[in-house]
């Protein structure tokens, strides 16, 4: 993934974390065409004749919690390898690339044995790291030849970027794709009369993909999870927190997968993947904008309709998270500000209660909620920002919740201040009632956001496939009157039922000695609180970034992409835009030198 695409992932991420709070205002209902077709795919339609375009996506239901130890990493790798082209683009020699994949993968194999063996080697002690070069058997180091010819003569064959380059071409824009615990999702803008090469386009790669450059581009995803996790200041303790929290289910592992696993994902394993979860019974399309609607439907069952039905179901996820009993609390520094975080397990996206908690979550939020009135405003405060949520997008939330506050640490103070501080106002939530006001504020307010995301086709398109991919993509249009239905001791029911103490996860990160605070927060100031996580992440990967010429094209399609961003979102995708410059200038000024 290259840097505009990691940053254009999260903007999505906090696009849709923000849609899937609450569903559209009633008197806004998305009024979709659903269809499926005879290969059981399914095709919403949200037909807005004003709108100049039309987004355009399809989301796969599936994401990293329909992986298992082995090969972690796989459904994000997928985001990757599903724009290497088909067997009619990609290539010069549709015929010879393919051949050189097959010859590939059999020096894979060969290659693979002798994995195992220094594998074996490292656990005798006889190496200390499979990964150097000196740790390669000989006959390794033979194939590892043949192979990088291989790989020299199919390159000589790519056409590089021929998808993208089709679209935009044919003046498409926002070609792009995301994936979660839960979901993935590829997604585009086009004109409403390039309608049938969208059709064409997306068809062609779900029936006939060509996984060309796989090693190498798994190569890309492990280096990828470096700048994610190794390279910035909390990634390590962030991963380690995510599995503790989420032991004993399939959560429990990072999206980008552990690194030897990454390493070692096998072009048949993606093969079999691709085959039970990428089959057409697995995917929703969806269309919201300016389209002929029975065109739309004739189009879908000539393009769409010709992809085989996939032989095997996916297998029903089925683990489910462990109650514990204690209070989990997890300590480390860092080079970064102090932060305290508190996490309960909760219910899933669509379970009876998960509206209350996010009401809950909102009148914690905000400058005029209480941990903002509590922990950042007074004199005495401990707290330079403080947010709550409830099944934030990224986060796990089809199979199971959570409920998480969050905060940094105010200079003087220190973690286990602040967790003290906002334990003390989910008490005060458990015990006294939230007054009517206050409550129906709130649930006003989280109406008045959806409402206003109903003005632009992309936000309908995101909340049509993640609602679809959790469920049910009615949600949108049965969540407000759920809303507008939770009273005040809803509210306290789910904090006495699920923020307990026996239920709880704790994380500490105190700042290393010595270092000093981030030259992000006064930038960050005037983001969004609950997109300010998200943000810090993706201006982290920013300044480990040392491509220049990726930066320079990144920088590039999110200056293209920014009319997509709603205003909530702007002020941290234009701090984005401004600190990916401002890499640029620095990697430039030193290539000079």
């Amino acid at each position: 993934m290259t840097i505009s695409r990691q940053v254009l992932v999260a903007t999505v991420a906090t696009v849709a974390a923000v849609l899937l709070l609450g569903g559209p205002a009633a008197a806004q209902e998305v009024k979709a065409e659903e269809h499926v077709l005879p290969n059981g795919m399914k095709l919403l339609l949200v037909h807005r004749p004003d709108e100049p375009s039309v987004s355009a996506g399809w989301v796969a239901k599936v994401g990293s919690v329909n992986e298992r130890v082995g090969i972690t990493g796989i459904s994000h790798l997928f985001e990757h390898m599903m724009f290497k082209g088909t067997t009619t683009l990609g290539s010069k020699d549709p015929k010879r690339d393919l051949e050189i994949i097959g010859e590939q993968e059999k020096l894979r194999d060969e290659m693979r044995a002798e994995e195992s063996k220094m594998r074996a080697a490292w656990r005798r002690g006889e190496v200390d790291d499979i990964t150097k070069p000196e740790s390669k058997t000989p006959r390794y180091k033979e194939l590892e030849v043949k192979f990088d010819a291989l790989v020299k003569e199919q390159r000589d064959l790519l056409v590089k970027n021929e998808f993208d380059r089709i679209y935009t071409k044919n003046g498409a824009s926002g070609m792009n794709a995301f994936t979660t615990n839960d979901l993935t999702a590829y997604f585009i803008t086009v004109p409403k009369n390039k309608l049938e090469l969208w059709f064409w386009m997306e068809s062609d790669r779900l029936k006939d993909p060509v996984f060309r450059e796989f090693y190498a581009e798994r190569d890309v995803v492990y280096e990828e999870r470096r700048l994610r996790v190794e390279s910035t200041p909390t990634g390590k303790l962030d991963e380690a927190f995510e599995s503790i929290f989420w032991h004993s289910t399939p959560y429990t592992w990072p999206v980008i997968g552990y690194a030897s696993d990454v390493a070692n994902i096998t072009k048949a394993q993606a093969d079999d993947y691709f085959a039970t979860y990428y089959a057409p019974n697995n995917l929703t399309a969806v269309l919201v904008g300016a389209f002929d609607r029975a065109e739309a439907l004739r189009l879908a069952n000539e393009y769409f309709g010709r992809i085989p039905r996939g032989k095997v179901a996916p297998p029903e996820v089925v683990t489910l998270p462990t109650k514990w009993q204690y209070d989990l609390r997890f300590e480390g520094e860092a080079d970064t500000n102090p932060t305290a975080e508190i996490r309960w397990h909760t219910v899933p996206f669509q379970h009876k209660d998960s509206y209350a908690l996010s009401v809950l979550a909102e009148l914690l939020n905000g400058r005029t909620g209480r941990l903002y009135k509590s922990m950042v405003l007074p004199s005495d405060a401990v707290a330079t920002q403080a947010s709550a949520s409830h099944n934030s997008f990224g986060a796990p939330g089809k199979y199971a919740g959570s409920f998480t506050f969050g905060a940094e640490v105010k200079e003087g103070k220190t973690p286990a201040e602040v967790a003290a501080k906002a334990l003390g106002e989910i008490e005060r939530l458990k015990k006294e009632p939230v007054p009517v006001d206050e409550l129906q504020k709130v649930k006003n307010n989280i109406a008045a956001g959806s409402f206003r995301r109903l003005s632009s086709n992309f936000p309908i398109l995101v909340q049509l496939m993640v609602n679809e991919a959790y469920g049910d993509w009615q949600e949108m249009n049965t969540g407000p009157k759920k809303l507008e239905a939770v009273t005040a001791a809803d509210v306290q029911r789910v904090a006495q039922t699920y923020l307990v103490k026996e239920n709880q996860a704790t994380a500490l990160v105190s700042r290393k000695a010595g270092s000093a605070p981030s030259e992000d927060d006064a930038a960050l100031a005037d983001v969004p609180e609950q997109i300010r996580p998200m943000i810090r992440q993706s201006l982290q990967r920013l300044g480990a970034e040392t491509d220049a010429a990726k930066l320079k094209d990144g920088i590039a399609k999110m200056e293209a992409q920014s009319a997509q961003v709603p205003p909530e979102m702007k002020k941290g995708f234009d701090l984005l835009v401004a600190k990916a410059k401002e890499r640029l200038a620095e990697l430039e000024t030193a290539g000079k030198k």
